[in-house]
């Protein structure tokens, strides 16, 4: 074990007791949930971790969705580059506190794991920058800045608005965006694809009002029958796959693939239920569009009358792949819901929102300098992977700094079940992507220096 390898293992305790303050804080950036000063009081202690860290100036910067940004710097020695370093310190709502095996906001140790709310996403990430600085101590061969956002889980756009309003603060030559992971415990990834998505809510009206189905049933357009039959039209019968008319649904993934089985069971697939669609799962989920129901309005089953429903609604969404328009994606499943109305069913679609997909490039010296840290902590080759959920400060950043590289890891994989119940971290995750970043920050003030001389 090298001399920096040990003191990062030493430190595991210190992460322990960390990621156990922060996960007691319910941060949930929701107002109507959760009060805001939980957010503020985590916000408060990550700014007072990373002074104590080494940081400069660190300090809680207003942002216009009314979140705080934690953000804080650290200037580079003569010559050095810098580096940004990213999280997020709010974290989903626990949905059914029935469905935890223990308390969401108590971080407890089960089967060599951490359980608790946040314990991955992206409060894992926290502690592991925290321990990565702490290893390095004053031997820090780069400039750091540093921003932990407050809101990224309610997707209210707080801290990419702020960027654009001050773009000099978070310049650096690379970008560490730690709020991903990687493809399974063990195995060093780079996220460098995510998806965008294009949401519509679309609702079909039949009928100026509901009537009774035993005097009118048969001859009356059934508005939740239209819509079912709308909503059906988005995949192909026999294979479930996407369909989305106008849109390129058979692209292919090049990256580290994602074993059939071990997907079914990251993702809880009941025995003798197939998957949708066709080619590789990694195909399926990071390079195709992939349509999905996020929710039905009409009678409920509890209470509903003997009448035909007259109207009915939906929102559905629509992840797009990297190479995919999010406005065109938009239009096309607009155009797809209307012409595909039965009976000549009355269709609005109301547009509820975009995000555009993001593809990092990897040619750089950030991301040879992350592929020999990795190689050395895993001791295999940087496997690249994809991710279904959009994070638009990516492209935010992208836009605002096109020189600057884009890294996407940390410690989430499949088995956290990240915004799930039961969300957990592998504590090994966190010692050993700690050792990772520590290595790339060396490693890439060492290729900064070689390519300025």
């Amino acid at each position: 074990m090298t001399e920096l390898a040990s003191r990062i293992a030493g430190l595991m305790p210190r992460a322990q007791a960390d990621l156990t303050e922060l996960v007691a804080i319910p941060s949930v950036a929701d107002p109507r949930q959760y009060p805001p000063e939980e957010c503020h009081k985590a916000a408060q202690w990550v700014a007072d971790a990373f002074t104590e860290a080494g940081l400069r100036d660190v300090h809680l910067a207003e942002t216009p969705d009314g979140s705080h940004a934690v953000i804080g710097h650290r200037p580079p020695p003569p010559g050095a580059p810098t580096v940004l370093l990213y999280c997020h310190y709010d974290v989903q709502p626990p949905l059914d506190d029935k469905a935890w095996t223990t308390p969401p906001f108590t971080l407890t140790e089960r089967d060599g794991r951490w359980y608790g709310r946040g314990t991955a996403d992206c409060k894992g990430n926290i502690v592991m920058h925290l321990t990565a600085l702490r290893a390095l101590g004053e031997d820090l061969p780069v400039g750091l800045k540093f921003v932990a956002e407050g809101s990224e889980e309610q997707g209210t756009g707080g801290l990419e608005q702020y960027v654009a309003q001050h773009p000099e603060k978070f310049l650096a030559d690379a970008l560490l965006i730690c709020d991903t992971g990687n493809a399974a415990v063990g195995v060093g990834t780079a996220t460098t694809t995510l998806r965008g998505l294009a949401n519509v809510v679309v609702t079909v009206n039949t009928l100026a009002g509901e009537v009774h189905s035993g005097m009118f049933g048969g001859p009356a357009p059934d508005a939740l029958a239209a819509l079912i039959q709308l909503l059906g039209s988005l995949r192909d019968r026999e294979t479930g796959a996407t369909v989305v008319n106008g849109l390129d649904c058979e692209g292919t993934w090049e990256g580290v693939g994602y074993d059939e089985q071990q997907f079914r069971t990251d993702a809880g697939v009941l025995d003798g239920v197939r998957l949708t669609g066709t080619g590789t799962v990694a195909d399926r989920l990071w390079s195709r569009p992939a349509v999905t129901v996020l929710g039905i309005d009409c009678p409920p089953v509890v209470g509903s009358a003997a009448a035909v429903p007259a109207t009915a609604r939906a929102r559905v969404s629509l992840r797009v792949p990297p190479g995919t328009d999010p406005g065109a994606a938009r239009e096309a499943l607009t155009k797809h819901l209307t012409d595909a109305a039965p009976w000549g069913a009355r269709v609005t679609v109301e547009t509820e929102g975009t995000g555009s997909p993001f593809r990092a490039a990897t040619d750089g010296p950030a991301y040879t300098a992350l592929g020999t840290a990795m190689e050395q902590v895993y001791g295999k080759p940087l496997a690249f992977l994809g991710q279904g959920g959009s994070i638009p400060l990516c492209n935010v950043f992208a836009e605002a700094y096109p020189s600057a590289e884009i890294v996407l890891m940390g410690v989430e994989e499949p088995r956290c079940l990240i915004h799930a119940p039961n969300e957990s971290v592998d504590p090994s995750e966190i010692e050993h992507m700690a050792h990772v970043e520590a290595l790339f920050l060396r490693e890439f003030a060492k290729s900064r220096r070689h390519q300025g001389s």
